[in-house]
């Protein structure tokens, strides 16, 4: 069976935690934290990243930063994961849903103003498959409102727009390092901050409300509570992991774009036969290679599509089931406007195995198998 994930694996993790473990430091913010940290400070231009247990607590730290409040809005798509929402969710706001994009799954910068009403406090764009939103349109309109702006770039290590590294447009940005993703720690994320007068506050909320990080670099000699706050830093081991991935992160996405490459071009003439939809990528962005989807013509060809791969061995799945649908969707949100889109292309997108590590006959198999389907 090939799977349709594997961790990334270096050879170098182990050491890296035996390292850490030697270090009598497995706690956070150790030596490897402080490398991660630094390794996204470096590669994104962020004025300060810190490393957290998850990408759902990264966003949750950006809504308490934000200062959402119960009776808020947030305005964000549907086709995302749950935790996208929950962070804000937790804070008693209210989601507010918009249609995506057919061509990048992605929300619809144009319907984000209409969703605007006075208790909006946060656009949260979803950069999905690390293929970046329309940024200079959502912070247009994040100005004109005075709104803030929380990017889920979970997807989106490594890609940009317009040359500049998503995570780093918001106020916010939220990365993950999750096992499926492109580098991972198992589960873990990263909070990146754009200006500099949010980092002490950032740090404070990391530390359980406490001015630890302060202490920790001598700048007082004791610490306190100042803040409401929780635990959001990773354990050393974790960071540890992660870091012998970031070493190399130019071959591991060097590696998955060329999968990703095998696969466009491969199924090029299915498009042109109208069988299948491959993925779309403006010209101002560039991706990471995070995954490699088709859309089926509905859910019945995906299932069957789906069905056929399997029995050739190949784990192939379908995405998200947008939130508005769901029972807590209906809750704690709601659509705003008409769901054109979300919906409709939800139930045609099918993701193929797509992983460092994978074989290029493998990927070969896969292709020959996605074409002996479509009878081409």
């Amino acid at each position: 069976m090939i799977r349709f994930n594997v961790p990334p694996y270096t050879g170098r993790e182990l050491d890296y935690i035996k390292k850490a473990v030697e270090n009598q430091k497995i706690c956070g913010d150790g030596e490897f934290t402080k490398k991660c940290n630094e390794w996204i400070e470096n590669k994104t231009g962020t004025a300060k990243a810190l490393l957290t247990t998850s990408c759902t607590h990264a966003t949750e730290m950006a809504a308490i930063l934000c200062d959402i409040k119960p009776g808020d809005e947030i305005i964000m798509p549907s086709y995302t994961f749950v935790s996208t929402a929950d962070a804000f969710v937790l804070r008693g706001a209210k989601a507010v849903f918009v249609d995506i994009r057919p061509d990048t799954m992605n929300m619809d910068e144009n319907l984000i103003e209409a969703a605007v009403t006075e208790k909006t406090k946060a656009i949260v764009p979803v950069h999905y498959a690390g293929v970046s939103c329309e940024m200079d349109k959502i912070m247009e309109i994040a100005a004109k409102y005075d709104l803030k702006v929380v990017e889920d770039a979970a997807q989106g290590i490594m890609s940009e727009y317009k040359g500049k590294a998503l995570g780093t447009f918001g106020d916010y940005g939220c990365f993950s390092f999750h096992e499926t993703k492109n580098f991972s720690m198992g589960e873990g994320g990263a909070l990146l901050i754009r200006d500099e007068e949010n980092i002490e506050r950032a740090e404070i909320i990391r530390e359980k409300g406490t001015n630890r990080a302060k202490y920790y670099r001598g700048q007082i000699d004791k610490y306190t509570w100042i803040d409401a706050g929780s635990s959001y830093l990773p354990s050393e081991m974790n960071a540890a992991y992660l870091f012998a991935q970031l070493e190399l992160a130019n071959e591991i996405t060097a590696e998955r774009m060329k999968t990703w490459n095998m696969y466009y071009d491969a199924v090029e003439d299915l498009e042109e036969a109208g069988k299948i939809e491959r993925p779309f990528i403006p010209s101002d962005c560039k991706h990471n290679a995070h995954m490699f989807y088709l859309k089926c013509r509905d859910i019945e060809e995906r299932s069957a599509f789906i069905k056929h791969l399997g029995e050739n061995g190949i784990l192939a799945v379908f995405h998200y089931i947008p939130l508005h649908t769901a029972p807590a969707g209906k809750v704690f949100g709601r659509f705003n406007g008409e769901d054109v889109y979300t919906t409709k292309e939800s139930e045609r997108l099918v993701r193929l195995p797509l992983y460092y590590g994978l074989k290029e006959e493998e990927v070969d198999y896969i292709i020959d198998k996605v074409r002996e389907f479509y009878h081409a």
